[in-house]
């Protein structure tokens, strides 16, 4: 099901001539053109017991119209030379089944972490409207399977349409806006829609970012800021940020706790050699105890004290949380790891344990284990 809906419609929409409700207007309009054409204005000519003449109240009607409908004829034959030129093209409007509509792989917002807990405002206004009413950008698909289309921009709407389907609206259909638009175009259509949506994080737009500069600017950053219309300063920023290690991310309740200004200082230490590695050790900590916190229920450890909390790592002597202790076989401590910071490890031997040279060798052999296990870096 398509329908057209553009400059050229919204013109021939007000065209006087184009099916007008009011009969008599409409007739009026056409005997006024007729009048004018001919260039007769008789002064004792009546319709409908009106005298109708030069400076009569009916010749003023009749001429209004007839320049409203010159006016009207004038903007239909410019919209339809702009239309021959390619300066106005027809934008088709689908009604379309969204399993027949996949997602641009090209696009910054992650599909799979939609849900209907986070689209609950989206559905309830397709609810709340009827039916979808701000269109999704799609282009044609050949030869793809299943799919005769895929999104450009409107990703939350097919989820949503589609979760309706699902959820007792088998009816409910995906109104999409077809455009011929080549990868890199398509790009940056999506990139301009998802600048606007406070639900796409930093974090996506950041490696849909590092992505882009590969596919479509062969690694050239000056051309894709331009393109973008952005500063190169802040691509460079976002680039940087898109960097950062899957095991940092973790470390947060959400991706979209990850915000470009904290994000970048973050991403620093993380390619620092000396940092680094305690950046990635106490994020594993860090993500550790998330886990905890979801599984007991409780409020994940909010952005803003994971963030501070990475961004100490290795810049102090690291608490490497409770004491490290290996007894000897007589029971006394005989190897315990004290602290860590990026010069290194702290270990003490205890006098008086006992422990023969090879029972310190393996307890020191354990307790490498045990830092490697708690993701802490070991000296190289």
């Amino acid at each position: 099901m398509a329908k057209q809906k553009d400059y050229l419609a919204d013109i021939l929409g007000h065209d006087e001539y184009a099916e007008p409700t009011d009969s008599g207007r409409a007739s009026r309009v056409k005997n006024a053109d007729r009048s004018s054409i001919s260039n007769k204005a008789p002064s004792d000519e009546r319709h409908g017991g009106a005298v109708v003449g030069p400076g009569s109240s009916a010749d003023a009607a009749f001429g209004t119209s007839a320049r409203r409908a010159g006016s009207s004829l004038l903007a239909r034959e410019s919209a339809l030379a702009r239309v021959a030129k390619g300066e106005v093209r027809q934008v088709t409007q689908l009604l379309l089944d969204p399993s027949r509509v996949r997602i641009w792989p090209g696009n910054a917002r992650a599909y799979e972490r939609l849900s209907e807990e986070n689209c609950r405002e989206l559905i309830d206004s397709i609810l709340a409207e009827g039916g979808q009413k701000v269109p999704a950008i799609v282009r044609r698909l050949t030869g793809q399977g299943p799919f005769d289309y895929e999104v450009i921009a409107g990703t939350r709407r097919h989820f949503s349409i589609s979760w309706l389907r699902t959820n007792s609206y088998p009816d409910m259909q995906f109104l999409a806006e077809v455009h011929d638009l080549d990868d890199e175009a398509a790009f940056r259509l999506a990139d301009v829609e998802n600048r606007a949506r406070k639900d796409v994080s930093d974090l996506e737009r950041a490696r849909n970012y590092a992505a882009a500069l590969t596919t479509h600017y062969a690694g050239h950053m000056t051309r894709m800021a331009d393109r973008l219309n952005i500063s190169k300063g802040w691509l460079s920023k976002m680039l940087k940020v898109a960097a950062l290690p899957d095991q940092v991310v973790e470390a947060f309740a959400s991706p979209a706790d990850i915000k470009l200004k904290p994000a970048y200082p973050l991403s620093q230490a993380c390619s620092d050699k000396d940092r680094g590695p305690f950046v990635v050790g106490e994020a594993a900590r860090i993500t550790k105890e998330q886990k905890a916190l979801r599984d007991a229920g409780k409020s994940p450890l909010p952005a803003a004290t994971v963030l501070a909390r990475l961004l100490a790592a290795g810049e102090e002597e690291e608490n490497v949380g409770e004491r490290y202790v290996v007894q000897s076989r007589h029971g006394h401590p005989a190897l315990s790891i004290m602290s860590q910071n990026r010069q290194g490890i702290t270990i003490r031997l205890h006098a008086g344990s006992g422990a023969t040279d090879a029972e310190l060798a393996a307890a020191l052999k354990d307790a490498l284990a045990h830092l490697k296990s708690a993701g802490s870096p070991l000296p190289q």
